[in-house]
Formats: structure tokens, C-alpha cells, sequence
């Protein structure tokens, strides 16, 4: 196919993330009703918020104390947040490096501030990247644009600040519903899924091999 441009997902794509990570911490901290965490008013009032940016990072914490119905202060909250969060790798790192040889390459991630400012820190210190727009040709975070994946909106937004051909242009996420998103937008896209991670999608050189699109 004839690809000319490239959009990332970042969790579980660049970055691997583990939610239970987040579910064990808390537990280290005296909460006991996990369940709570999975359910979808936990999603809505107090996740999507601060992935939208319509919550300040202030704000997501005193709900989190509000809906675990604990007093936490702001450092154990972020330690537990931040503690889905792996940190980067060198080979997927360096495959990105190699990709941007052959094409331009985006970020389109669903994100919120207290998580950006710990995956830049690990980018700053364990490559040298003071942000995500040096290693990428340009990075979009929902926090920042105020819109989230799936929603068909952020897709045309990127695509129409890039001016790319949505044809010619292929995502890779790990979520079903994001890639049909993507596919909604006019995007070939492929879902990173069973087990397969980026490093399998390029040869040696940051090519797109032909088997995987």
C-alpha cells in the first residue's frame, strides 16, 4: 500500500502501561474495594475528565479522594497513577528514530498532564528528547486538544493540521474502537493486538514490512 505518513498510539503501542499496577498501588495505601475502579462512573466522572484537559490535574485528585473515600495526599495519588506507567525502550525508541528515515511520523494519544509530565521525564532523561514533538514530527495529547479517541473529530483534526492524506496515512493502536475511529477518518490502520508490538511491523531499516498492512 502506498503509505506516506504515520500516527502512533503511545499506551501499550510506545509505552507499556498495566492499570492493575495503579489497582496495587492503591492497595499498599489501605483501599480494599478495587471493583470500584472498573466500573463506568469511574471512567466517566473521574478518568475522561482529566484525559479531555477539562480537569486540572487539582481537580482529579480531590475526586480520586472523593471516590475512594480516602484521604490521600497528592504524592501517594500520583505515585499510584503513575504507577500503570513503564518506562520507555530502547528498541522502540530507536525503531522510531529509524521510522522518521522513511516517513513522517505522529503521536495521537490519549493522555492526561500528571501522566505527560512522567513520560517526559523518563524521554528527557533516558534519551535526550526534551519532548515528544523531537522524536516525533509532531505529538497530540487529548489533555491538550480537549478531544478523545475514538471520537472522529481528533483524527480529522490531526490529519487536517498535518495535511494528510487520511489514504495514505496509517494508525497503529491496541484498542478496537480507536482503529475503528481511525477507520471512520479514512485511515488504514492496524490493530496492535495479540501480542505483537511496532518492532514486529518494521524491518530492520524502519520500513513498514508488507505482510503486516
Amino acid at each position: 500500500m502506498d503509505i506516506n505518513s504515520i500516527i502512533f498510539d503511545f499506551g501499550n503501542v510506545i509505552l507499556d502501561i498495566d492499570p492493575q499496577r495503579t489497582v496495587d498501588a492503591l492497595r499498599e495505601f489501605g483501599f480494599q474495594d478495587w471493583q470500584r475502579l472498573e466500573t463506568p462512573e469511574f471512567y466517566q466522572e473521574v478518568i475522561f475528565p482529566l484525559e479531555k484537559g477539562l480537569d486540572s490535574p487539582d481537580v482529579f485528585r480531590d475526586k480520586m479522594r472523593l471516590f475512594l473515600q480516602m484521604n490521600l495526599t497528592d504524592e501517594q495519588i500520583n505515585t499510584a497513577w503513575n504507577a500503570l506507567l513503564y518506562t520507555l525502550t530502547t528498541d522502540r525508541i530507536h525503531l522510531l528514530e529509524r521510522i522518521k528515515n522513511h516517513y513522517p511520523i505522529f503521536l495521537l494519544s490519549n493522555s492526561n498532564f500528571i501522566h505527560y509530565q512522567e513520560f517526559v521525564k523518563d524521554l528527557n532523561t533516558n534519551f535526550g528528547y526534551a519532548q515528544f514533538d523531537d522524536l516525533f514530527d509532531k505529538a497530540y495529547f487529548s489533555f491538550e486538544l480537549q478531544m478523545i479517541k475514538p471520537d472522529r473529530k481528533i483524527y480529522d483534526f490531526v490529519l487536517n493540521d498535518q495535511k494528510l492524506d487520511p489514504s495514505k496515512t496509517l494508525f497503529i493502536d491496541d484498542r478496537a474502537d480507536n482503529i475503528e475511529g481511525a477507520k471512520h477518518a479514512g485511515m488504514l490502520a492496524f490493530h496492535l493486538n495479540n501480542g505483537f508490538q511496532i518492532t514486529d511491523l518494521f524491518d530492520g531499516e524502519g520500513r513498514i514490512m508488507k505482510n503486516f498492512v
